[in-house]
């Protein structure tokens, strides 16, 4: 167990937290959330023991093992593989020293060291470092290439497995998402899901905090926050505290004026001289209350582009590659004003590939690309980030797109972004990941594009930043392709996908689930490839195949019914619960005229609070059953 007793952190003259208090049992999975810069970085430190608390006891079990990603990997001429087994630190010295005494002939010691690594489970570990860099996105091939090899997000890909390769008691993982594509991340929440470890993630994915963890410790004004759940349940009890909050705080306030003018009023009357001295008293016992207020400092949207042309591009037959090297072959793609498109596919498929063709950023090799009259590309990569100017401020980013704009204009705009004061007008070298990305993305809305291609648009933002640029695309009007492993961002903006696969551009469908189970079923057919036996009876057996899945779609046929019931449900419960929560935050609701229509939406509130976590769970269970029954028919070819 970790205990934090009345903690303080302070950080170059900043109080992080101050009488922080917070309880980690073993085995618990904990999310760590809150603004840039609250703490959580710090936090982590202390967990590792990098750094002291100020005040306050701090403790956690001195035989823990604890295992997190590091942040630096030097260009090492070892191969990935070994790198990651470096990560066992038992292993790694076991196998050494069997080594040594082999080289020696000494069967005593070679017999001792074979018991230890039995002990440590030394002759599973090789093959649990290929497990953990197949699930990273590494192909057998690059389990030999040297360190050296790999871009930095590859070698960040390699310090995640090096953390994962042993069951340490306390595993730190700061934003592991980050470098990960769609697949890996759905490949490390299953691995999380079962990790037997005790778990405390800083993560801005909030599909993979609720997939993952059973608490938020929540920093917020230098306390820990403790929340039961994952993080949608976090939100909504947050929401349910800070009307709580606001509501008391209002009602001190009138408290606190009538105290004040009942002493401004007496104080220098003799006969109520004492009754003033004694509301003195009391207002200086008075624990101040702090207003509710919300978290995000982002506020932006898309304008209404200047012209929509209708087709905005059309691909026909396209096909793209570098060089000799082709990657898609015969694209067929129509590009209109609302086309809300996410590109789905395994690592290397293309999908990067496709979007630099529509950015212009690469040449069709062969067949037509028409980019329509009136077209305006906004894009947004990693890349770009590099490419901003380092002596540069954010104004001056936005001054040479706009020459004719005033400073105060571009100010004004960039402070829906965050940058605030003489943030706007300070160099970009300094800036932090995130507010390099907040920078790119300030200057693609800035342009009002008609055209959004998006290629891994969240790296790097927080929680808040996020949600702000999810409801800013909501409210886009023209057309826009995405490639994200932000689930919550895909669902929340894209209303169709297609899959980059085996060189080819297809519809998939409307259903993002359904694409894990399609990555589910590719994998086991990857594993699993026919031999010549089995191709030589292939006709044989289709008809007998086809008998199959239509006797296994009937009978989960029932169920699928169920499920569809249970999401209306949930989508009926989820917009009565929003409209009764928006209408609590008015803040003339708590005054004492209107008593009578707060008491009866906290009421609804209560009632409909259990019933949406209940449709919730039920509908959750329905899903996972679903997925079992699939699972185990793709598998094994029956109906269950």
């Amino acid at each position: 167990m970790i205990q934090l007793s009345d903690i303080e952190l302070l950080r170059g003259g900043k109080t992080l937290l101050k009488n922080a208090n917070a309880t980690l049992f073993a085995q618990h999975k904990v999310g760590l959330v809150g603004a840039n810069g609250c703490g959580k970085s710090s936090l982590f430190a202390l967990l590792k023991s990098q750094l002291h608390a100020d005040a306050g006891d701090f403790q956690i079990p001195k035989d823990w093992s604890i295992a997190s990603v590091k942040q630096e990997t030097p260009a090492l001429s070892i191969s990935a593989l070994e790198y990651v087994l470096q990560g066992h630190e038992q292993y790694y010295k076991l196998r050494d020293a069997l080594r040594v005494a082999e080289a020696k002939g000494d069967g005593e010691s070679q017999a001792k060291i074979h018991q230890q690594l039995e002990l440590v489970g030394g002759y599973g570990i090789e093959a649990k470092a290929g497990e953990l860099l197949h699930g990273l996105g590494f192909s057998n091939e690059q389990l030999d290439f040297a360190v050296s090899e790999f871009s930095g997000g590859w070698r960040m890909r390699l310090n995640l497995a090096q953390a994962l390769i042993r069951d340490a008691d306390l595993l730190l993982l700061d934003e592991p998402t980050n470098h990960l594509d769609l697949d890996a991340v759905y490949w490390l929440e299953r691995f999380l899901k079962a990790y037997q470890g005790t778990l405390v993630l800083i993560s801005h994915d909030r599909e993979f905090l609720d997939a993952v963890i059973d608490q938020i410790w929540h920093i917020d004004q230098q306390c820990i926050n403790v929340y039961k759940g994952h993080y949608s349940q976090f939100e909504r009890q947050k929401a349910e505290r800070m009307a709580q909050q606001q509501a008391m705080y209002e009602k001190q306030q009138e408290t606190i004026a009538h105290l004040e003018k009942f002493i401004t009023r007496f104080k220098a009357k003799a006969s109520k001289a004492k009754q003033a001295q004694s509301r003195v008293k009391a207002l200086e016992r008075m624990e101040k209350l702090a207003p509710a207020h919300a978290d995000s400092p982002f506020s932006f949207e898309f304008e209404n582009p200047e012209n929509i042309p209708n087709p905005l591009m059309t691909l026909d037959q396209a096909q793209a590659g570098y060089g000799d090297i082709t990657i898609l072959h015969q694209i067929k793609l129509n590009l209109v004003p609302g086309s809300r498109i996410a590109l789905l596919g395994r690592n290397g498929a293309g999908k990067s590939t496709l979007i630099k063709l529509l950015a212009g950023d690469i040449k069709p090799q062969a067949g037509e690309v028409f980019q329509h009259q009136g077209l305006k590309v906004g894009y947004f990569a990693q890349h770009q980030l590099e490419s901003l100017d380092l002596n540069a401020s954010a104004v001056t980013h936005l001054q040479r797109l706009d020459p004719q704009a005033t400073e105060q204009s571009l100010r004004d705009f960039l402070g829906g972004f965050a940058f605030h004061g003489d943030k706007a007008l300070e160099p970009v070298a300094p800036f932090s990941g995130g507010e390099k990305a907040r920078l790119v993305l300030a200057m693609l809305v800035y342009q009002q594009p008609n055209l959004l291609l998006l290629d891994e648009p969240t790296n790097h933002l927080d929680l808040e930043m996020r949600h702000a640029l999810v409801m800013a695309l909501q409210g886009f009007e023209g057309a826009m392709v995405t490639v994200s492993h932000d689930r919550h961002m895909l669902k929340n903006t894209a209303d169709e996908y297609y899959l980059v696969d085996n060189g080819t551009v297809s519809a998939f469908g409307y259903d993002l689930d359904e694409y894990y189970q399609w990555l589910l079923n590719a994998n086991k057919e990857a594993k699993q490839k026919p031999g010549v036996e089995e191709k030589a009876h292939s006709s044989v057996n289709r008809k007998e195949q086809k008998r199959l899945e239509a006797e296994f779609r009937k009978s989960v046929q029932p169920l699928k019914k169920s499920i569809e019931k249970l999401e209306k449900s949930l989508d009926k419960l989820t917009s009565a619960l929003s409209e009764v929560e928006v209408q609590l935050g008015d803040n003339s609701l708590y005054e004492a005229e209107n008593k009578a229509k707060l008491t009866e939406l906290l009421a609804q509130q209560a009632k409909l609070t259990p019933e949406l976590n209940d449709t919730e769970e039920a509908l959750l269970l329905a899903l996972e059953e679903l997925e079992e029954k699939e699972s185990q028919f793709a598998e094994n070819g029956t109906v269950c």
